[in-house]
């Protein structure tokens, strides 16, 4: 980690546009720790397994025509960041045309923002299923990326078998490509979202709708993860997701702001609501009613329905 490395980058970030992107990667490789990349014997096997294994459990489970991709990749965080950056830069587009009455100082303060986030993400993302949204790659629709330093890290802090909570982490990431893989719009409609709601803060005002329809969708596709991992993770779990909230939660304050800074304790918050929302579904119907959400866009459940779920039911299930 070489932090005047990483002060350097940003200072010296330049172009034309509201973040200098190459820049931003670099200053956060720069400050960040890329983490130990030997494998064990076998665990590059142990990692196939799992996603083989988890792949034939959530498609039992789920009744899903899904499939993963062909090559799974074992990352540290210097990978990670490589591999999201672009995502990041399509994902912000919208905003690369307001930089403000000061563009060259504008362009290091979000080239420093956006330095900080991608070493965060970096150094705390465990794994990850990419369907590539915002992404011109019709041959190569989606990747799943495994970071190892984390799981191991983490594994180690949480004091429970390595294996075991790489075996998690495999079936907990699958379940998001049974996900996209049953609902081949979903991809496009969390795109349209998003584009809407930066397009609008870019230009200075605030869609609430485009978000709120975004925190919904997104509150779906988590829960319903959790839903899967329940019925097909082959062993109990509980005090894995206790332990790794109990990690989360004490962690120090300037950690705890940054991750609300981010939207990460929105995401506990969103497991927690679409958890409850299909729990409800399948005490009162089955799994296959769960898994109507996925037939078309229109089968979302809206926000009232999420804390509702006798409304949706009725709507969609006729």
């Amino acid at each position: 980690m070489n932090l005047y490395r990483s002060a350097r980058a940003v200072a010296g970030a330049s172009g034309d546009d509201a973040i200098d992107w190459r820049s931003a990667a670099d200053a956060a490789k720069a400050a960040t720790d890329p983490g130990a990349l030997e494998l064990e014997p076998g665990e590059r096997e142990g990692y196939a397994r799992d996603v083989r294994d988890a792949r034939a459990a959530v498609r039992a489970v789920s009744g899903a025509d899904f499939d993963v991709p062909e090559t799974i990749e074992i990352q540290n965080r210097h990978h990670w960041i490589d591999a999201n950056v672009a995502t990041f830069e399509r994902v912000m587009g919208a905003l690369e045309t307001h930089t403000g009455a000061f563009p060259g100082v504008a362009r290091t303060i979000n080239t420093g923002t956006m330095t900080v986030l991608l070493a965060f993400l970096g150094r705390n993302v465990l794994g990850q299923y990419d369907p590539l949204l915002l992404a011109d790659m019709p041959d190569d629709d989606h990747a799943l990326y495994f970071i190892r330093p984390n799981i191991r890290n983490a594994a180690d802090t949480l004091g429970v078998d390595a294996d075991r909570f790489r075996r998690w982490i495999a079936f907990h990431e699958v379940t998001h490509a049974a996900e996209f893989g049953a609902a081949p719009w979903l991809s496009d409609h969390l795109e349209a979202r998003m584009e809407e709601g930066i397009a609008t803060l870019s230009e200075g005002s605030f869609d609430r709708e485009a978000f709120r329809d975004l925190d919904a969708a997104m509150t779906v596709v988590e829960g319903y993860a959790e839903l899967l991992m329940d019925h097909a993770f082959d062993e109990e779990y509980e005090d894995l997701r206790r332990k790794l909230d109990e990690r989360r939660q004490g962690r120090g304050p300037l950690q705890r702001l940054f991750r609300r800074l981010l939207g990460l304790g929105l995401k506990q918050r969103q497991y927690e609501r679409g958890k409850n929302f299909f729990e409800h579904v399948v005490a009162v119907r089955d799994l296959e009613t769960a898994g109507l959400v996925w037939e078309q866009p229109e089968n979302l459940p809206t926000h009232d329905e999420l804390d509702a779920p006798e409304l949706w039911i009725r709507r969609v299930d006729r």
